[in-house]
């Protein structure tokens, strides 16, 4: 009888082992693609599960730009299911005092990272429902203990393995509140008498295009339909940049070869390009609170 308890105990243990669902693994830095580094990372997280799901988010984050790293990561997050494990990586303060954490999303999704304001995005447009610390002592990489500037090898992609293998794990971390962590300040649009306020949060990267912060019901509001003509002015700091006129349109074929327009990019804000060409690189633009772009309605 005995016997029979202990099987029947091993049956359902490992039966229920069997049923512990993984999750994917997806991976952010700014480490580009010109050494060991995203391989050691992705290797790491194979020694913890060879089963995990692994995938790149991207690795060519403009060096030691948070901002940017949080901005991608609302771009891509809403795209992958529940559970997904997010390792986001740029650190510029890898070594010092500031502390490691995972958050967990209202959504459902995690998110392991610094904490410097890399999950500042998520928290204003998706929200957080809670967060742990990461032990930087304990809960690394076994014998990695003298390596004090690869964190993400030793800590990040090694509790993110951890996490994505089981959820459970999240709950044996140590519980931080919301309110300790690290918000980068995040800028909203405005809309006063007809023109509209915004900033250049980032770039379309490969094509030069320009993503602003201006979403789809700021220009609704100030009576922008596609087909207009609208006045679009853009300042870095005080300094006047670029000032032209351009069609609001759908697509960059509204426009000829090389001509300017404004369209909705894939976050349903606004985007300004040239069809076929760079427009950051022939205006000389950059990204970032200190470059404001102001919009208009030509009557």
């Amino acid at each position: 009888m005995l016997f029979c308890f202990k099987i029947n105990f091993l049956a359902r243990h490992f039966f229920m082992k069997g049923l512990i669902e993984m999750n994917a693994l997806v991976f952010q830095s700014d480490f580009g693609l010109g050494d060991g580094a995203v391989s050691a990372m992705h290797g790491v997280a194979r020694m913890v599960n060879s089963d995990l799901i692994i995938d790149d988010l991207t690795h060519d984050i403009k060096p030691y730009n948070i901002f940017e790293a949080s901005y991608r990561i609302l771009q891509t997050i809403e795209y992958w299911p529940k559970g997904t494990v997010f390792v986001s990586v740029v650190d510029p303060g890898v070594g010092s005092d500031r502390h490691s954490i995972v958050v967990k999303t209202k959504a459902g999704h995690y998110i392991v990272t610094p904490d410097n304001g890399t999950i500042s995005h998520v928290a204003k447009f998706i929200g957080l429902e809670s967060a742990r610390i990461i032990d930087e002592v304990k809960d690394r990489l076994p014998f990695s203990e003298n390596s004090h500037t690869f964190h993400g090898r030793d800590v990040y992609a090694y509790n993110g393995a951890k996490l994505a293998s089981d959820e459970g794990y999240y709950h044996f971390l140590k519980e931080i509140s919301l309110d300790e962590l690290v918000y980068s300040p995040i800028k909203e649009a405005k809309i006063e008498d007809g023109i509209i306020e915004g900033t250049i949060d980032i770039l379309d990267i490969r094509f030069g295009s320009l993503w602003t912060n201006i979403p789809l019901d700021l220009l609704k509001r100030a009576d922008i339909k596609q087909g207009d003509a609208i006045k679009v002015t853009i300042f870095y700091k005080n300094i006047k940049k670029y000032e032209n006129q351009m069609t609001f349109g759908h697509s960059f074929a509204d426009v000829g070869l090389g001509e300017t327009i404004a369209y909705i990019n894939s976050l349903i804000n606004l985007g300004i390009a040239i069809n076929q060409a760079s427009f950051s690189d022939t205006y000389q633009i950059g990204t970032g609170a200190d470059w404001t772009i102001f919009i208009k309605k030509e009557i």
